[in-house]
């Protein structure tokens, strides 16, 4: 059975509890809209040692994606029993050895944070199972699909989207406030999910890596999000005015967003090795692209870690990520448990891998 709110806050409060020399319950510093306090966890054996890199992974951040949650927290949980236990992991035909996991929690904090829409995912599991945003209704009617905000749509890269886009790029985001689905909210990191996962970015100054875990449509994405990727041209770039009007059309020649070829190198590496492991579970094919190769995203999640150290350079490099699991948001329990193992044994592969493919 997929787990609802309460639930999922449990679980994290149980591992902290159960296994209080390897977890930390971390106190997100802002309540959701409808006032439930979010929680993550912190992983790290030796929890007195120094300084460490660090990955961050999220989900639950679209409410009718119920599996994300699940994903994570059981994540979390076999790596907390198998450093214990010294038994490694096996996901179907993908094994993981106890000095393979020993490594991971002894050389990374791994923070996780299953549920940052609480109130989106408790509206969906009760009354409307494809909502999607969270449940503010400050800026319309409140009545109906006049409520919320697409947390995923909120982050501070490109907001602007009219101005920053093409008119012919069909970019997925909207200002209207009765958009169900995609509906950015009036500014950035105007919503208290969207705050938190930036209070956790600030909080983890070493944070390397960040997963966002959504659903669905089997891909492993990388940054970027806006346009397709060059490595050229630096100053054809998101903070660059001259190309406001010509971002987000596939297949031209006005416009690509710059990464450095290292950089793009090291993100469609690891997003390989993520697809290779989750493969090796059951069979399962996943696909390594970039994330515009989905469809032009103007505030996303990856898209902003990415740009938090081109935008301030005091600010990490952070090698950004979304994952779209399965084929469908709500797939009958016995097989989300199975993509759950799929989807898991990716992300231990992903923290084995990341720390060699680290550009500064």
């Amino acid at each position: 059975m997929y787990l609802n709110i309460t639930e999922v806050d449990s679980a994290l409060v149980n591992l902290s509890g159960a296994y209080p020399s390897l977890c930390e319950l971390i106190d997100l510093p802002e309540t959701s809209v409808e006032g439930v306090a979010c929680h993550a966890l912190r992983l790290r054996a030796d929890p007195d040692g120094g300084p460490r890199d660090c990955a961050v992974f999220i989900g639950g951040v679209h409410a009718r994606e119920w599996g994300s949650c699940e994903i994570l927290v059981f994540f979390a949980a076999d790596l907390l029993e198998a450093y214990s236990t010294g038994s490694g992991l096996v996901y179907g035909g993908k094994t993981f050895t106890a000095a393979q996991v020993a490594a991971l929690l002894e050389g990374l904090d791994i923070v996780v944070f299953p549920l940052v829409n609480p109130d989106g995912r408790q509206y969906s599991q009760t009354v409307k199972a494809m909502w999607r945003k969270n449940r503010n209704p400050e800026y319309s009617t409140g009545v109906g699909d006049c409520v919320g905000v697409d947390i995923n749509r909120n982050y501070d890269f490109l907001f602007d989207f009219a101005t920053a886009f093409s008119p012919l790029s069909d970019v997925r985001v909207s200002a209207d406030p009765c958009d169900p689905q995609v509906y950015q909210g009036p500014r950035p990191f105007s919503e208290p999910e969207t705050r938190n996962v930036r209070w956790l970015l600030d909080e983890y100054p070493r944070t390397r890596w960040f997963v966002d875990v959504h659903s669905f449509s089997e891909d492993m994405l990388h940054v970027w999000g806006d346009d397709e990727n060059q490595s050229d041209d630096p100053d054809m770039n998101f903070q660059n005015s001259a190309f406001d009007g010509t971002r987000g059309v596939d297949g031209d020649t006005a416009y690509r967003e710059f990464v450095p070829k290292d950089d793009l190198d090291s993100a469609s590496g690891l997003a390989r090795h993520f697809t290779e492991a989750l493969e090796a579970v059951r069979g399962k094919q996943y696909t390594a692209k970039p994330a515009f190769d989905l469809y032009p995203t103007a505030g996303t999640s990856d898209d902003y870690a990415f740009s938090r150290h081109i935008v301030d350079p005091d600010k990490g490099k952070i090698h950004a990520y979304t994952i779209e699991w399965g084929t469908e948001f709500q797939p009958p329990w016995a097989e989300m448990k199975l993509i759950a193992k799929d989807v898991c044994a990716g992300l231990v592969q992903f923290c084995a891998d990341a720390p060699s493919t680290v550009t500064d």
